[in-house]
Parts: C-alpha cells; structure tokens; sequence
C-alpha cells in the first residue's frame, strides 16, 4: 500500500474508531465509573493477565501445526514472534504486526514469504470460524436479544464461510488451482504469467497444513483452546469486578469482539472493542457505567502485557519502533523481489 492510502487508511480507522469511542461513551457518568472501578479486585486482574499470556503461547502452537507443512520452527521461537505481532497490531495500523512476524520468520527460519502469509490469511479463517462457533453456542445458554450480536453475525457469517470453504477446496484440489492459473496466464506477458504461476504454488504450499489431517486437528484443537481461554480471561476480569455472569457469556464477548475485528478501526481496535462489550453486557443486564468500566479494564487487561512483552521480543531481535512502522513496505519489497529475494 502506498503511502498516500496508507495514511487515508490510518485516518479513517481513526474516524471510525472515535465514532464508536462516541457512541460507547456517550452516556458516561463519570462518578459512578470511577466508583465501579474503586470496586476492582486486583487479584483476579493480575490473574487474567497470566491467563492470558497462556493464551498467546497456545496460539503459537496453533501457528506450529499450520508450519509444519512447510518448515518446523520450535515453538519457543514462535511464541516471540506471535508476541510481537500482537504489539505490532495494538500499536500500529492496518494490521503492522502481522507483517512484522511474517518478515521475522522469513529471517530467522528462511520461510518464503508467500507461505507464510498464506498461512497467517488461514489463521484469521480459523479464528472467525472459532468466534462463530463460540457466539452460537453462548446464545444456547443466554437469552440474549441485541441488534449488535444480530448484525456481526449476519455480516462476518457469510464472509467466513465462504473464505474457509475457498481455503478447503484449494487444498484439497492443488491440482485443479493449477490447472486454473495455467488458463488464466495464457494471454499474459510472460513476465506476469510466471509471477503468477509462482504465487500461486506459494500459496498451495502454505495451504499444505490442510491437506494432512494431524496437522489441521491439532490446528483446529489449538484454535478452539486458545480462544476458550482468552474467554476464561475475560471471565476472570468478572470475578474482579464481581459480576455474576457464567462462562458463556464471555464466550460471547470473545467472539463477538473478534468479529468485530473486521471493522477497519484504529490500532487495538480501540472504541470498537468498548462498544460491542458494552452493548451486550447492558443487554445481559449489568449498569451502564458498571459495563463501561469492565470494557475498558478487560481491554487494558490483554492490551497492555502482550504490547510489552511483545517489545521486549523486539528489542530481543535488534529491532524497533521504526521497524514496525515500515514493516508493510519491507513485505511489500521482498513479494516483489520474488520467492527467493
């Protein structure tokens, strides 16, 4: 992305964060948010973080299994680099962090980048699967009517379905995705057709997890994990401010939030997050200003140890900030140099 839209980019996520910073914050009564906040157990806020830390190792582990096609990489090596793509996402926009990893582990572990962004498209894929799932079947247990909930769904549904599909079909047909490219490039330049035909066996590759059913099990397995876990952070950020709600609930929080991640908001997702938490948890019945302090807190929770430890991770690699900055272009340089640039 030029530097021109990339800027436009950042503006609107920006915009479209303070809009929903408005719209979540609108009613807030000062003295009775801070009142709910003076309630805060801290115990289980320290406790939710080291859950959530967990959570993030799991993940890695789920980024090993879809690897393990193309290259094995220790896990502890992962769990860094997964580090720093989460602060590189909380930080920076248009999703920096995962570029970040991407280069990271083209670096460290010589692993085509084609691949491994293949890989990082199919991790989302997962995820989005996972939220849906968790959102469903939270709504078996809550009775739960919210416009909110309603409108994730009916867009992030299709959007995923499709795009799993898509991903399960090309790697169970490779063959038949080459034979696809091999018609498309016919009337091509020769120089277009090859990069073309190139990419397109990059990304067969990376889809090669896929094709073998231990390594898309224990994908499957470690998605599922790694998210019901998160979930038991934002139940234990409950317990702190003592609100009695059961696990499905942040079943429900999880996913809905996550899907509200395909909203195009600023870095952490800022303001999209409170609203959507708030939204439900006033639904489920909980006082406005008690559901506003509990979406800002459980933000803070998973925001702020993942945004430091992952620097430390950075500095660890001999990088910094401007390295997340340009993280984009460095990706963007290297696709263009070709698989072996």
């Amino acid at each position: 992305m030029r530097p021109g839209k990339k800027r436009l980019a950042f503006i609107i996520g920006i915009f479209i964060s303070a809009v929903f910073l408005f719209l979540a914050f609108r009613g807030l009564q000062p003295e009775q948010f801070l009142n709910s906040l003076g309630d805060l157990d801290l115990g289980y806020l320290l406790l939710a973080m080291a859950i959530y830390i967990v959570a993030v190792v799991i993940i890695a582990l789920r980024w090993q299994f879809l690897l393990r096609a193309v290259k094995l990489v220790p896990l502890a090596a992962l769990t860094q680099l997964v580090f720093i793509g989460y602060m590189g996402n909380n930080l920076y926009p248009l999703r920096a962090g995962d570029g970040l990893r991407i280069l990271l582990l083209r670096r460290n572990h010589s692993v085509q980048l084609l691949r491994s962004t293949t890989i990082v498209v199919l991790e989302r894929l997962f995820d989005g699967s996972v939220m849906l799932a968790f959102v469903l079947f939270s709504l078996l247990w809550i009775d739960l009517s919210s416009a909110e909930v309603e409108t994730i769904l009916r867009v992030a549904a299709p959007v995923f379905a499709v795009a799993m599909g898509i991903a399960i079909f090309l790697a169970a047909k490779p063959n038949l995705m080459r034979k696809v490219v091999k018609l498309t490039i016919r009337p091509l330049p020769g120089r277009f057709g090859r990069a073309l035909l190139t990419l397109s066996e990059e990304v067969i590759a990376g889809l090669e997890s896929l094709r073998s059913p231990a390594y898309l099990v224990g994908a499957i397995v470690s998605s599922f994990l790694t998210w019901g876990i998160e979930a038991a952070t934002y139940w234990t950020v409950m317990f702190a401010f003592g609100l009695e709600l059961n696990y499905a609930a942040a079943l429900l929080l999880v996913g809905a939030v996550n899907l509200a991640g395909l909203i195009p908001a600023s870095p952490g997702q800022i303001g999209v997050n409170e609203f959507v938490v708030i939204a439900i948890l006033t639904t489920l019945g909980i006082p406005a200003p008690t559901a506003t302090a509990y979406a800002v807190v459980v933000h803070l929770t998973y925001w702020i140890p993942v945004s430091l430890i992952g620097f430390l991770f950075l500095l660890r690699q001999g990088m910094g900030w401007s390295d997340i900055r340009s993280a984009g272009a460095m990706e963007r340089n290297e696709l263009q140099a070709g698989p072996d640039g």
